[in-house]
């Protein structure tokens, strides 16, 4: 049977998709794009803005115009099962707590606990260690659609990691609130022991972590952070500049705190890529509140900043909150917010200029020259003698040219 796994949305999604595809593979599938004449469509949606919502429904009528079966589950379908179902596309709904018995439900599978997982077309291999979380910002209806957090046992992600890395030479580490990992956990373990162990039991080249929270970071992290293998690359969402909207946002930090805590991360891993992401036009966000956040995105020593226009979601506190910003004046600050970010970038690369960057292999151009992905989160190109895909060089950055640095391979020291 061909099946074709199509994707929206974040790491976590990713994760569970490249597990699902695996295991398909394991039964005598076949995992083929959407143009393969699949036989059947698994969609694997999200929910986090209303566009995502567009974006899933849209998805499934793509995917139901290649006439095959269609199985639809995820954030969307999970806050909208009745909606999903009544589509005439839809062959069944899979709710995300039964995501990963997708598999089972097809072939009757007693157990995939010893499934040796199998290269896919990406270049990096996404592990999730966590899902659910048990915070309740205002604006976000993820916790609602994926339920209080919950973690894997650490030999599970270590076996899983084990299981790839003839395949890949980066792993990332995701969750839907990943700085939670282990509290679920008896005895309750932590994502700084969780790093360690993956440092001390494999032997994958690269180790990412997804998205933490500011107050999440601390010194004993930092410390592994600053191992070889680590990626020196963090994600640590602000959402605003400004403290009023920041607590009508529900956020465990004050601005103060966001840049003390982060000014300490930069002082013990100089260079590191940090990025970020903002909600432009929450409720109640004047012109001061996004000079504010403006200002402080500015100052701060952020590399990239990923921003989205509020978006209400039925069923959080944001969903009520007036007064509302209108859709133009969103539109028009998250321009001047991307705008920013762009030249915050620019700034960034340019200060890459003369380093020594290890470099990710993800594409062979036929001319030989090598584009990928550096460990701070850059793309990057050099042309590399017998390139491997997936392969993991050194190069020295030499300049830039449009969004991509340009290097010469080296020899590591």
């Amino acid at each position: 049977m061909k099946v074709s796994l199509l994707t929206l949305g974040c790491k976590v999604n990713q994760a569970e998709s490249s597990q699902m595809a695996a295991e398909l593979e394991a039964n005598g599938c076949n995992v083929v794009d959407l143009d393969g004449d699949p036989d059947l469509c698994i969609i694997n949606t999200c929910s986090v803005t209303s566009k995502s919502d567009y974006q899933s429904r849209q998805l499934i009528r793509r995917a139901a115009k290649t006439g095959s079966k269609v199985i639809v589950t995820g954030c969307y379908s999970e806050l909208n099962e009745e909606a999903v179902r009544s589509m005439s596309e839809v062959a069944m709904v899979v709710a995300n707590n039964k995501k990963e018995f997708i598999t089972n439900m097809l072939y009757n599978v007693t157990s995939c606990k010893d499934l040796k997982l199998t290269q896919d077309a990406r270049s990096r291999h996404f592990v999730k260690v966590q899902d659910g979380c048990d915070n309740a910002c205002s604006y976000c209806v993820i916790p609602i659609a994926r339920g209080s957090s919950r973690s894997r046992e650490i030999n599970e992600v270590i076996d899983q990691i084990n299981s790839i890395e003839e395949f890949y030479n980066e792993v990332v580490i995701t969750g839907i609130h990943l700085g939670s990992y282990g509290y679920s956990i008896i005895p309750k373990v932590s994502l700084t022991i969780l790093l360690r162990t993956i440092l001390l039991k494999t032997n994958v080249k690269r180790i990412r972590l997804s998205s933490l929270e500011i107050n999440e970071i601390d010194d004993e992290l930092m410390e592994l952070i600053q191992e070889e293998r680590v990626c020196k690359h963090l994600h640590i969402p602000l959402q605003s500049g400004d403290n009023k909207i920041l607590g009508m946002m529900c956020r465990r930090y004050n601005i103060s705190q966001f840049k003390d805590n982060m000014l300490s991360i930069v002082r013990k891993l100089p260079g590191i890529s940090i990025g970020s992401d903002i909600i432009a036009g929450f409720p109640g966000e004047c012109e001061i509140e996004f000079e504010n956040t403006k200002q402080f995105i500015e100052d701060a020593p952020i590399s990239y900043i990923h921003v989205f226009p509020f978006s209400p979601r039925r069923g959080t506190k944001a969903y009520e909150m007036t007064p509302r910003v209108n859709d133009y004046v969103k539109k028009e600050r998250c321009e001047i917010l991307r705008s920013l970010g762009r030249r915050k970038k620019h700034e960034y690369m340019n200060r890459q200029v003369g380093k020594i960057l290890d470099l990710l292999i993800e594409e062979i151009k036929k001319d030989g020259t090598c584009i990928g992905t550096t460990g701070n989160y850059l793309r990057a190109r050099a042309c590399v003698e017998k390139p491997r895909l997936k392969d993991v060089v050194y190069v020295r950055i030499a300049g830039i040219i449009d969004d991509t640095l340009i290097g010469h391979p080296i020899e590591p020291s």
